[in-house]
C-alpha cells in the first residue's frame, strides 16, 4: 500500500496497522477488511475524529480528517468463450456464437493509497 503523509515532515499521525487485507486505525479503535469495500468504481473512505476524539468513518460524522483510504476500481480479465445458448439454426435468435467472460482480478492491497493528515496535539 502506498502511504502519503501530509505534511511530509509531520510527526503526529494516526496509528495504523495493515494485516493481510485488513487495516486497523488507532490501536484497535477502528478496523475493517479493505477488500470488502472494493467495487467496480473507485472507493474513497474518509477516517475522521469526531468531537470526542474518537475515530469515525465518513466526513459527515467527523470533525477533523485523519486519513483517507483510496481503493481503485475492481479490475477484470476478459476471455472470449463459446456461447452455450447459441443456436445457429434458430429462426429468430439474437444470441452471438461467442461471449465475453469477465473474471475479477484478485484484490491487492498494493494498489490502494492511504493518505494521512497530521493530527492536532
Amino acid at each position: 500500500m502506498k502511504v502519503i503523509k501530509l505534511p511530509e515532515n509531520g510527526t503526529n499521525f494516526v496509528d495504523y496497522e495493515i494485516s493481510g487485507k485488513s487495516i486497523d486505525f488507532g490501536d484497535g479503535e477502528m478496523s475493517f477488511r479493505v477488500d470488502k469495500k472494493e467495487r467496480d468504481y473507485e472507493v474513497t473512505i474518509d477516517i475522521c475524529q469526531d468531537y470526542t476524539g474518537g475515530l469515525v468513518m465518513g466526513a459527515s460524522a467527523g470533525d477533523k480528517y485523519v486519513a483517507q483510504l483510496t481503493i481503485p476500481a475492481r479490475e477484470y480479465t476478459e476471455t472470449e468463450k463459446e456461447n452455450p445458448n447459441y443456436n445457429p439454426d434458430a429462426e429468430v435468435g439474437t444470441e452471438q456464437p461467442t461471449i465475453m467472460e469477465r473474471k475479477p482480478v484478485p484484490f491487492s492491497m498494493d494498489k490502494c493509497i492511504l493518505t494521512l493528515w497530521e493530527m492536532e496535539e
